[in-house]
């Protein structure tokens, strides 16, 4: 790393050199101080520089499944160790879920255990959003018997539960496991869930299926050692869609299917990308993976974080900040000289998405049935919900669904003469095919509701500003000034897991100040954000305008005041993201 980059990282790595002074009769000069190692394995050995690596080395975090099985489901709560509580449950997981009555403003305020309850969120991964309605049914009894019915969608695919406690935790694992789920490395410094393009074989316009490939991860690795200690979280995703289905810019390791006009169809290769408080959008390495070598490419880029991750600082622990420093040639020569001992071909960069990559709506199989894809809203759903739904689906003869990136679930497998049916059931269990563009295109993270980093509530402030603008900009919408996409994502914290800087608008929950001199909750706001689609050429992060602050009360006002300042200021054809990195920022308030 260079000087200029270590001092514009000082605050992140604390490892800024200061300049000489001068040399004079009565000062020497003082020799440079050495930088400090980054805790890289392959470069300064295993020797941990931090606690947390510390505990990870003294005991492997999947080793806690037979703690919670033979000690602490059976003597409660209080009797898990706290490297088990606050490290290790990850890996299987879960986490200690926020107490109830907390308001955001304290979050930074009160120490951890002070924001925590006795209760666990837990998340079973679905790599790829595959599910069948007999784990579908599974699932949702679970959320009734053990969760008080919450099972959220997650943006990766997942499906999440609150209110767990540590005592039910066996009997859920057996009966996920019984139908070929699991918990495991949901969450933690390992492969978390995988995403997978949720039309993988079945979609009419695929370029590839990525099915086996994403299997063939799932059961080598997940749960395996050799990968169960990496610096930080390491995200990957799979498509062979051709209209970027799985957020491949903002993945640690992303394989985007192509066809090569020698070699035919196989992959392009992206590392590094993440957001949350130091975004970084993912770089092509320029490589062309062929179908067979996807496994050993993946084996490879996750042996290359494992090794020569940077683990000193936890908040430069991700595999963007390693792949910044290397740039995408030297992490190319790295992967084929010391991990696959063999070059590969030189990659074609994906072409750009034709059509909304989301899958809402009424679409064609591969063999002639349909795909249903519908939104709940921000990704809120039920035990209940999911009961009804593998109802609905095996009256119609389904048996398969899928779950999305983008909080949605696509019903598959649907006859021609059974469509109908099926998007009228859909709606009467709150799942919608023909949403409207805000119900459409609005995502929320967890929140303050159950989050113990979280400032707002997201979910039901998300929902109200949905239900909202339906109304306030229904003349808009009548005219078909808001045809296209137009995202609007809420997140409770500076960590982005609902994707703020990818959005067209997008909310930041903080504390702002009141008339009275007192505090209320509110949202930073980012503009112009997003992911390469249809009606963007490449991926670009939001605009942060200045001393733009929003209380909640005032949003719905906002978003349609900005809003309407874009459909009667916009350029012919321009989007809202361009808009808004264009206009001076009185139009933006």
């Amino acid at each position: 790393m260079t000087q200029t980059a270590l001092a514009g990282a000082a605050a992140e790595t604390a490892a800024t050199v200061s300049a000489e002074a001068p040399a004079t009769p009565d000062r020497p000069v003082r020799p440079r101080p050495a930088a400090k190692p980054h805790g890289q394995w392959k470069v300064d050995g295993k020797a941990p520089l931090n606690p947390v690596e510390v505990w990870k080395q003294e005991d492997d975090g999947l080793s806690v499944r037979h703690r919670i099985e033979t000690i602490y489901s059976k003597q409660g709560f209080d009797s898990i160790a706290d490297d088990d509580l606050h490290g290790r449950f990850r890996w299987w997981g879960l986490y200690t879920q926020r107490k109830q009555g907390i308001d955001g403003g304290k979050t930074a305020q009160l120490e951890p255990h002070e924001l925590e309850d006795s209760y666990l969120m837990m998340r079973v991964r679905t790599d790829g959003g595959k599910l069948t309605t007999e784990q579908l049914r599974v699932v949702g009894q679970i959320s009734i018997d053990f969760a008080r019915n919450t099972a959220d969608l997650t943006n990766r695919q997942n499906i999440q539960f609150h209110w767990i406690e540590v005592e039910n935790v066996p009997e859920i694992w057996r009966r996920l496991e019984a139908v070929g789920l699991q918990t495991t490395e949901a969450c933690g410094d390992v492969p978390r869930g995988m995403l997978g393009s949720p039309v993988a074989g079945i979609a009419k316009a695929e370029i590839i299926d990525p099915t086996d490939f994403l299997q063939e991860l799932r059961d080598r690795f997940i749960g395996s050692p050799q990968f169960s200690n990496l610096p930080r979280k390491y995200k990957t995703s799979i498509t062979g869609y051709p209209d970027h289905d799985t957020i491949h810019e903002i993945n640690d390791i992303s394989f985007v299917g192509v066809e090569h006009p020698e070699l035919g169809p196989g992959y392009d290769l992206w590392v590094g990308g993440g957001l949350s408080t130091a975004p970084r959008l993912a770089q092509r390495v320029g490589v062309f993976v062929p179908p067979e070598e996807g496994p050993a490419v993946w084996e490879g880029v996750t042996s290359i974080f494992r090794d020569y991750g940077y683990r000193r600082m936890r908040n430069k622990a991700r595999l963007k900040f390693l792949v910044e420093d290397w740039g995408a040639e030297k992490f190319r020569q790295v992967l084929e000289d010391e991990y696959l001992g063999h070059k590969l071909r030189d990659g074609v960069a994906p072409p750009k998405a034709k059509v909304n990559g989301d899958h809402v709506g009424v679409h064609e199989q591969k063999d002639g049935n349909f795909f249903i894809g519908a939104a709940p809203c921000v990704g809120r759903f039920s035990g209940t919900g999911m009961m009804a739904l593998a109802d609905l689906l095996e009256a119609h003869g389904s048996h398969r669904l899928r779950t999305t990136p983008l909080q949605k679930i696509i019903a598959l497998d649907i006859p021609k003469d059974h469509v109908e049916a099926v998007i009228t059931g859909l709606d009467a269990i709150g799942l919608s095919a023909r949403p409207s563009v805000f119900r459409r295109n609005t995502m929320a993270c967890t929140g303050v509701e159950f989050c113990k980093l979280a400032i707002v509530n997201t979910k039901d402030t998300a929902i109200n500003i949905v239900s909202e603008l339906e109304e306030r900009l229904a003349d808009l919408v009548d005219a078909g000034e808001l045809d296209e996409p137009l995202t609007l994502y809420l997140n409770g914290c500076p960590n982005s897991c609902a994707r703020i800087q990818t959005a067209d608008i997008g909310l930041k929950g903080i504390i702002v100040p009141t008339a009275d001199g007192g505090t209320t909750g509110g949202f930073q706001v980012h503009l112009g954000g997003g992911l390469s689609s249809h009606n963007r050429e490449e991926a670009g992060l939001g605009r942060t305008v200045r001393g733009l602050k929003v209380a909640i009360p005032d949003l719905p006002a906002y978003v349609e005041r900005v809003i309407r300042s874009y459909v009667s200021n916009k350029l012919a054809e321009e989007t809202f993201a361009e808009f808004a990195h264009r206009v001076d920022e009185e139009l933006l308030k």
